[in-house]
């Protein structure tokens, strides 16, 4: 039995708290970049306020969101959750944001996705996760790649930025790859 279920190499996932994280996220919040690479909606900064308020409402019923803190000096990094889980089905989304720059392609991200995988296939004894991304996100496609998910499918000039139309993409790892990916790492 694993004694360490929320924590990788590099990173562990712990809840959220609002009064000691909510001022992180607001700064993180004002980096256009990061904002652009988690969501397609415009770009804005988030109050303090209103981080306080989504973290002490609680997760939802079909929702696990988590934090990601080091484990060399426990310094929150980003997010990471599981979200709209159809439990008749066995499948999530998952989310993922690295906030702080300086964690950005060091594998802090691909470390906190192979955690969440775990925790989603063995806790949850779900049966598929899936994700979205930017084609434009190239450091996230080989991160999510490296945690042993593959392209399903591409939403063709689905995203708007600076002028041009992007690719979506679409991503997902089934149990029994994640199961394989597990053993051939160990």
């Amino acid at each position: 039995m694993n004694t360490k279920l929320f924590e990788g190499e590099l990173v562990r996932l712990s809840a959220p708290s609002s009064d000691k994280d909510a001022e992180i996220f607001a700064s993180w919040s004002r980096d256009s970049e990061f904002l652009r690479m988690l969501d397609d909606e415009p770009a804005q900064p988030w109050s303090v306020k209103k981080i306080k308020e989504e973290i002490d409402e609680g997760p939802k019923p079909d929702g696990f969101p988590f934090l990601i803190r080091t484990l060399a000096d426990d310094r929150l990094i980003g997010f990471v959750g599981l979200f709209g889980i159809r439990w008749t089905h066995g499948d999530a989304w998952v989310g993922i944001g690295i906030g702080d720059r300086q964690y950005w392609g060091k594998g802090y991200g691909t470390d906190a996705m192979r955690v969440i995988l775990r925790y989603a296939f063995t806790e949850l004894n779900l049966h598929r996760v899936s994700l979205f991304l930017f084609e434009y996100n190239a450091r996230a496609l080989r991160s999510y790649e490296k945690a042993g998910f593959v392209v399903e499918g591409r939403l063709r000039q689905a995203t708007q930025r600076e002028g041009q139309r992007r690719d979506d993409l679409c991503m997902g790892i089934l149990r029994e790859e994640w199961e394989k990916s597990v053993k051939r790492k160990t």
